[in-house]
């Protein structure tokens, strides 16, 4: 065993507070991600849903065309000339009518084209075209 020289048994006249600052910066930062992150967003005043079912019809049109060019509004063939009269009727009941194009992927692009420039004639400005999300 080692004998203690004349300087073991002195008190110590400064602390070594390194250890201790690099604490706090560590905290500092865990606190300043942890209230950003709790305040990222918008504040908007949400609208209340009600347990309640809903009773109306919905308001969204589908227009599906078919491989062989076949229409249907929701689930009823008709032709490009009916199609358009009952969208018409639609959109003097609702001017915000919104509608969604399935067609599918072995349809000829003329077929789409056609009902996209009936529904622009129609003055339908909330369209949406509906698409198979790709799975890898």
């Amino acid at each position: 065993m080692a004998s203690a020289g004349p300087g073991d048994n002195e008190p110590y006249d400064d602390i070594n507070i390194t250890p201790m600052l690099d604490l706090a910066y560590v905290l500092l930062i865990i606190f300043i991600i942890m209230t950003t992150a709790s305040v990222q967003g918008v504040k908007v005043n949400l609208p209340q849903a009600s347990s309640a079912p809903s009773l109306a019809k919905p308001k969204t049109k589908a227009v599906t065309i078919t491989a062989e060019g076949q229409l249907y509004l929701d689930t009823y063939p008709m032709s490009l000339e009916e199609l358009e009269q009952r969208l018409g009727q639609f959109k003097a009941a609702d001017p915000e009518l919104p509608v969604v194009v399935k067609g599918d992927a072995a349809v000829q692009y003329e077929k789409v084209m056609q009902v996209l420039d009936m529904l622009g004639r129609l003055q339908i400005t909330q369209l949406g075209l509906v698409t198979q999300k790709l799975v890898k």
